[in-house]
């Protein structure tokens, strides 16, 4: 007895805790870990299909070789070679792509988040800022000397929050409209209830009456 009234105790306050958490998520902040999940696919599928597009000037000169070559052992190792190029290719660039798109991802709703953690407040400034910080961070890390990284940075900054900014903009946009359209059909819903409940309950009355 007292086994099962802890347990009835505990998944309430789970389900509390966890409600208490989504509520303090604040509207138009994305998930960090899908967003980077989706991220690092985007850029497996990106790279992969750009090496398997690059490797087709590549299989024509294997199938001039192939015509050159009379002797059957030699096209087979040819043939072979060729496919075990082309998967190394595709999938080290898949491998590329999405290490590097995933990493842009994750350190953009990173900062995104925590700068709204930070402020108290998700607007248009966060998503700038966060393009912003995160363009001059890969415009650093990227090879060159250092006046050309000096000058990856500042571009990066710039075009960053460019970028960003009326993109942030159509984003917040868009939830606040998703917002106020679900706000409003709850109440619609909310209404209905308490029409429907109004009438049952006076239905209830009519027949305590008649029954006297």
């Amino acid at each position: 007895m007292i086994a099962s009234y802890w347990k009835c105790l505990e998944k309430e306050v789970l389900g509390k805790t966890t409600a208490t958490r989504k509520a303090s998520r604040m509207a138009g902040t994305v998930n960090w870990g899908t967003s980077t999940l989706i991220g690092v696919f985007a850029g497996m599928l990106y790279g992969g299909s750009k090496e398997a597009a690059s490797s087709v000037s590549k299989d024509a000169e294997v199938m001039l070789k192939l015509g050159s070559t009379p002797d059957k052992r030699e096209q087979y190792r040819l043939m072979r070679d060729a496919m075990e190029k082309r998967f190394i290719r595709v999938t080290r660039g898949s491998i590329v792509g999405g290490v590097r798109l995933g990493m842009f991802t994750a350190a953009f709703y990173g900062l995104q988040n925590l700068l709204a953690e930070r402020r108290g407040v998700h607007d248009v400034f966060n998503v700038a800022g966060a393009g912003s910080a995160t363009a001059a961070i890969f415009g650093l890390i990227m090879p060159g000397s250092l006046r050309w990284r000096a000058r990856n940075v500042l571009l990066g900054s710039v075009l960053g929050a460019a970028v960003c900014f009326p993109l942030g903009w159509a984003h917040l946009k868009l939830v606040e409209k998703a917002n106020q359209e679900s706000l409003a059909a709850y109440s619609k819903l909310n209404k209905g209830e308490e029409v429907k409940s109004g009438v049952g309950g006076a239905i209830e009355r009519l027949e305590g009456n008649l029954s006297r």
